[in-house]
């Protein structure tokens, strides 16, 4: 099954899908070559045709801005060819910078998130912190005894006037 014949085979198979792909190659380029080429009595109807489907691509107000920036960018750069070049390449954004700039969003959302539960639990500790301190206040004037181990009435009474005047 793995003979001489069958070597044989493969390299001629290979030598055709070689054949092949250069058959493609070499069709692609005639058609570039003859995509701009048109019967000289119907030329100008085709050159109207690609003129309006450029003008239907990018609208008036993209044209006057894309323009305004072009200008301002040519007037940093000392190479106006330059400046085109690099305007093309910050309006399209390549999918690794699109990439950065979604990981940056997150990175900031998250970082955002994580500040607001900070200052949560900074807020509920200090609440807490308040309530125990005035638990423990009312504790120990409510749990004060008198010499012989009564508990104090006064203190109570004036605890509850506190709560009541507090209330109101």
């Amino acid at each position: 099954g793995r003979g001489f014949a069958f070597r044989r085979k493969q390299k001629i198979e290979r030598q055709y899908r070689k054949l092949l792909k250069k058959r493609r190659h070499v069709h692609s380029q005639q058609d570039d070559q003859f995509t701009d080429t048109y019967p000289e009595h119907l030329k100008h109807l085709y050159l109207a045709e690609e003129e309006k489907l450029k003008k239907r691509r990018r609208t008036p107000d993209d044209s006057v801005s894309s323009e305004e920036k072009l200008n301002k960018e040519a007037e940093t750069c000392t190479f106006s060819s330059r400046s085109v070049v690099t305007q093309e390449k910050f309006k399209t954004k390549t999918s690794n910078q699109k990439a950065k700039e979604e990981y940056e969003k997150i990175k900031a959302e998250r970082a955002r998130r994580k500040e607001e539960a900070e200052k949560r639990k900074q807020q509920r500790e200090e609440a807490q912190r308040l309530y125990k301190q005035k638990k423990m206040e009312a504790y120990k004037m409510l749990s004060k005894k008198t010499k012989k181990g009564q508990p104090n009435l006064n203190l109570q009474v004036e605890f509850l006037l506190q709560k009541i005047q507090q209330n109101t």
